[in-house]
């Protein structure tokens, strides 16, 4: 009998993890990817190494970004962008 009543205090520390860690990690997760499903030409982005340009073309996986002051134009892929500044956000701001 003793040995059960420390179960209730893991089965709380299991629970209490999860809802610290995972649940808002995989927030986060579903909020990213929803980003990346509305990303489209004009939006201007930052890359996970971080270059910074506008979205051209979007393609299946990748996008095509011009960068300034060049307008030198690279495809990369959609998983490398870590966040979009569309239209709106920056009239917002403004």
């Amino acid at each position: 009998m003793s040995s059960l009543g420390g179960l209730p205090f893991i089965l709380l520390f299991f629970v209490a993890m999860y809802f610290l860690l995972f649940a808002p990690q995989q927030k986060k997760q579903k909020q990213w990817q929803t980003m990346l499903a509305q990303v489209k030409a004009g939006d201007k982005i930052t890359t996970s190494g971080g270059i910074r340009g506008t979205v051209v073309a979007v393609k299946d996986d990748c996008v095509v970004l011009r960068t300034a002051p060049d307008n030198h134009k690279m495809e990369i892929v959609k998983s490398a962008i870590a966040a979009v500044t569309t239209d709106e956000d920056a009239t917002k701001a403004a």
